[in-house]
């Protein structure tokens, strides 16, 4: 049996501490993308050579803006937390790593709210 750390006792996680709640989120995030991917595959194949006016005027409806932002912001967490697990275990000097951790985080917050904003832009004209 593994012994865990008083930390990991109490939080309920192992004893690298966010080793076991990464990994829930991996899956979760993995888990939720499936029927948002699907959407997002099925919305492509309905708006197949549509204009850009039919892409924003279906963007104003509430709930393909709703799932559409839903599917940028777990897609790009996802691919976060996917990198940061390769840059982890593959980049072994410090500098480095942590270098490659802050740009991993930075292009996922940067994707996300570029994403995120070329919805709201569609959905209500801000």
């Amino acid at each position: 049996m593994l012994k865990k750390t008083p930390l990991g006792q109490v939080l309920g996680l192992g004893s690298a501490k966010a080793g076991t709640e990464h990994w829930w989120h991996q899956r979760v995030t993995a888990i939720a993308g499936i029927p948002l991917v699907i959407f997002l595959v099925g919305y492509l194949l309905v708006h197949r050579g549509a204009s850009r006016a039919d892409i924003v005027a279906s963007m104003h409806n509430p709930f393909v803006a709703i799932l559409m932002g839903l599917t940028i912001a777990n897609l790009v967490w996802h691919m976060r937390l996917g990198l940061q697990v390769v840059i982890e275990d593959y980049v072994h000097t410090d500098h480095t790593k942590y270098a490659l951790l802050l740009l991993n985080t930075f292009f996922a917050v940067v994707m996300a709210v570029a994403g995120l904003y070329a919805i709201l832009k569609m959905s209500i004209g801000l």
